[in-house]
């Protein structure tokens, strides 16, 4: 049986960091480059293309080099993956376009509860009472925070349940890959960020096109400098936001890293108030307290859960070599004391 990598607490929030961090500065990045007051670069499903093409030209790079060893994936589980990860990417531009800012907040909101029913349901995977209540803390203050009008309309709620759960199947899907094949987080990113690239890069202009009316050759004909510097920012900076998605996925949970994520929504609301003048309501400021208030509960039950699990015995699935002799040998000799079961090695 392999055994099980044990990560230490600083290389455990360096990747949290760094997704803090790289998301952060990504949505900042992003942010100058598609306003109307920045460079009016419309194309987001073109521009996530570029990024996952600029990760998996790293990831070549890497794997060519020595740095990171290329493991076995069955390649249709690769692809299988990335038509989910890619249709999150469009179900989200989608959910965002035709959808009221309120009902997509709250559907990117839907996504924790998603992914607790979607764990249960794949890997019977259950969680203590303390988690819960730390979950629906922390969604309750940024609900308060960011969700303001709720207007739905029939084909923007079928984009949106298209993309919490095809979201919530690929954040699920990144860490079982990872366990089922042993492989590590950027091994298995370098792995299916060509395939993502590719796809997105051919079908993107057409979805950006739907999107926002405007063909993304007509842009690039009159390109500024400043606008392909952000265009290079917001790929670096992808780069190192996919890695950590995939470490933060990997060492903890598809939940733990919602409720990161929801943490990254109450820095963004910090920082367009303090850089771009964003208004910052008394109702913004409650919802920030209440969210900061459940990524601490929240920590502290995890940890809690951690601690209980511990304790619980070991059950074994299977007999050593040694333990089917002596189970033999006990057989033959006699009845065999209820205390040499259940002892964990």
């Amino acid at each position: 049986m392999a055994t099980e990598k044990k990560t230490s607490p600083v290389s455990d929030v360096g990747a949290w960091a760094m997704n803090v961090v790289s998301s952060v500065g990504i949505i900042m990045a992003n942010k100058q480059l598609m306003s109307a007051n920045g460079y009016s670069f419309t194309f987001a499903t073109t521009l996530t293309g570029f990024h996952f093409a600029v990760t998996a030209l790293v990831g070549f790079v890497s794997n060519s080099t020595g740095y990171t060893s290329a493991k076995h994936v069955p390649l249709w589980e690769l692809l299988w993956f990335s038509i989910v990860a890619n249709m999150s990417i469009t179900g989200m531009n989608l959910s965002l376009m035709l959808n009221s800012v309120g009902f997509y907040q709250i559907s990117k909101l839907s996504m924790i509860p998603v992914v607790c029913v979607m764990e249960w349901i794949l890997h019977s995977k259950r969680y203590s009472k303390e988690v819960k209540a730390a979950v629906v803390v922390v969604v309750i203050g940024v609900g308060v925070c960011t969700v303001t009008d709720v207007k739905v309309n029939a084909k923007g709620f079928i984009c949106a349940c298209v993309a919490v759960l095809a979201t919530s199947l690929q954040q699920i899907s990144i860490g079982s890959l990872q366990k089922k094949y042993s492989i590590g987080a950027f091994e298995l990113l370098s792995k299916t960020a060509p395939i993502q690239a590719l796809s997105l890069l051919v079908f993107g202009p057409f979805i950006d096109y739907y999107l926002s009316g405007r063909l993304i050759s007509d842009y690039m004909k009159t390109i500024s400098s400043g606008a392909i510097i952000f265009i290079l920012i917001s790929c670096s900076l992808a780069v190192f936001c996919n890695i950590s998605q995939y470490l933060c996925i990997g060492r903890f949970s598809a939940v733990s890293f919602q409720v990161l994520g929801h943490m990254k929504t109450v820095a963004v609301l910090t920082l367009g108030w303090l850089l771009f003048d964003s208004e910052l309501t008394f109702k913004n400021i409650a919802g920030m307290l209440v969210a900061v208030a459940g990524m601490v509960i929240y920590s502290w039950a995890v940890e809690v859960e951690k601690a209980a699990n511990k304790s619980v015995p070991i059950s074994k699935h299977s007999l050593t070599e040694e333990e089917l002799t002596l189970l033999k040998d006990g057989l033959e000799k006699g009845p065999i004391k209820d205390s040499e079961f259940g002892e964990s090695k």
